[in-house]
């Protein structure tokens, strides 16, 4: 029987994580014994104390074990925890050295949602991929700049670590694991049980650009701001660098450095997301908020904006545009 320890951290803890972890397997092993098969898991709520209470008003939460009770364990879940992130790991940085034993005793460790940045605490993500809700991407790559963060992913899995993306992709990452430990047709009983959907891989449809202005470099906030208010021009880099009396090359490294993206990827993002709000609120077709934003060729504007939103212009627009959802 696989051992799954699911984390009680210290502050605001994502009740529907631990929830709905802790249903989805119990639910496994009841669909296991109604066929006469021995249950796969046992789980466990696992604190620091024993006194750590978790509450939004309506649930309490306490852990059952703490982890100096906790000898081995095969599977560590860590929910998301909100708040002020630097208090976060203070408040719970007697889970690193138990985390990490336990990685290194042979046990897999897990991240939900912004659990992301406990887990990076250990170091067990240096090198290696991960992902984390979208909206937290700028600050966990400033604070774990060593490590291989993928925001538009759902699901990461590299060497027994395991990462699920913002808010409810947690589900999707479970049902990965119950696909792994228990099979395809019992993950697939999961999904309709549960009402997951099954083949979804990707945070792109659901990230709202906004641009990463949370850096010290004015030069590269104003050249932010004008590709901003100019979107739908058609502005070189070489043009942009004249405009700021800077070299191109200055530019681009020091754009690269403030924001994280070249300052074509940063055109090409504001403009998608200009076309991803067109697309919702207005009235004129995919090829006219293709030229409003900027575009002129139909090949490359699909290109990019499928490669960022995972769905095509018309894709997008069927899902999103107000009138056609109201009529459906």
């Amino acid at each position: 029987m696989k051992h799954i320890s699911v984390l009680i951290p210290q502050g605001e803890t994502s009740l529907s994580n631990i929830e709905a972890t802790y249903k989805m397997f119990t639910k496994v092993n009841e669909a296991l014994e109604r066929v006469n098969k021995a249950p796969l898991f046992k789980i466990q709520l696992i604190g620091l104390n024993k006194s750590t209470t978790l509450s939004n008003g309506l649930f309490t939460i306490k852990p059952e074990l703490t982890i100096n009770e906790v000898f081995h364990t095969d599977l560590i879940i860590i929910p998301a925890v909100h708040g002020n992130v630097n208090k976060v790991l203070t408040d719970n940085s007697d889970f690193t050295p138990w985390i990490i034993k336990q990685y290194h005793n042979g046990a897999e460790v897990v991240s939900l949602c912004i659990g992301a940045f406990i887990l990076a605490a250990t170091g067990l993500l240096k090198g290696r991929s991960c992902t984390t809700h979208w909206l937290a991407a700028d600050e966990f790559s400033k604070m774990f700049p060593d490590v291989n963060l993928m925001p538009y992913k759902i699901i990461t899995d590299e060497s027994g670590i395991y990462t699920s993306g913002g808010a409810y992709s947690s589900l999707n990452l479970i049902l990965y694991l119950v696909e792994k430990f228990a099979g395809r047709d019992m993950a697939i009983t999961s999904s309709k049980i549960f009402e997951i959907d099954f083949e979804r891989n990707t945070q792109s449809l659901f990230m709202i650009f906004h641009g990463q202005k949370d850096h010290t470099d004015e030069v590269i906030k104003k050249a932010q701001e004008y590709i901003e208010q100019h979107y739908s021009d058609k502005i070189t880099v070489d043009q942009l660098a004249s405009a700021f009396a800077i070299s191109r090359r200055h530019l681009e490294r020091r754009f690269k450095k403030a924001t994280s993206n070249t300052v074509v990827e940063y055109m090409q993002r504001v403009r998608i997301e200009a076309a991803k709000m067109g697309l919702e609120k207005m009235r004129e077709n995919v090829n006219e908020v293709m030229f409003n934003v900027g575009y002129t060729d139909t090949k490359a504007f699909r290109t990019i904006f499928k490669k960022l939103t995972g769905l095509s212009p018309v894709e997008y627009r069927n899902k999103y545009y107000k009138e056609a959802i109201s009529v459906a």
